[in-house]
């Protein structure tokens, strides 16, 4: 049976001088994406979540499974794409009765430390808010809107 696509991303925070930044993972030179991944249907998503970002982000050891505890909290937007074209919405536009795809995006806490392996085709970069906010051009209209999403969240600097 074919239905929507779904797909679950992390929006990582963490602070570095007392700024907050984003984990996004780069793609050779000019693309960014937000860990994440594909739901198979009849999986919840955030469980989908927590599987995709253990064998994106975790390194297996002989002993045991990947060891960070990932808690997917907040649903902090959904995006929506109407047809097979790349542009998205993040509002079902009202002309489109059966959207192709939606993309939603999980606040994820991190543990106080933590150790990443990252694919190598990829790099892992924290983005500050600031470089984020208003430039599409550069990380597209989803990850640029990150900061006015957050925006209603009061961090504490530690």
């Amino acid at each position: 049976m074919w239905g929507m696509r779904q797909t679950s991303e992390a929006l990582l925070l963490l602070h570095e001088h007392k700024l907050p930044h984003v984990l996004l993972l780069q793609l050779g030179t000019a693309f960014f994406k937000l860990p994440g991944g594909e739901v198979r249907p009849g999986q919840d998503p955030r469980e989908s979540l927590k599987e995709t970002l253990d064998n994106l982000l975790c390194k297996e050891t002989e002993s045991e499974s990947p060891t960070i505890d990932w808690k997917v909290t907040d649903v902090i937007s959904q995006w929506w794409r109407p047809s097979f074209e790349p542009p998205q919405y993040p509002y079902i536009p009202p002309h489109v009765s059966c959207p192709k795809e939606c993309r939603t995006i999980y606040l994820v806490d991190l543990p106080e430390s933590a150790t990443f392996a990252v694919p190598r085709n990829y790099r892992l970069v924290a983005a500050p808010l600031f470089e984020l906010y208003d430039n599409s051009t550069s990380y597209g209209p989803v990850i640029s809107s990150l900061p006015q999403l957050i925006s209603r969240y009061n961090p504490i600097y530690l």
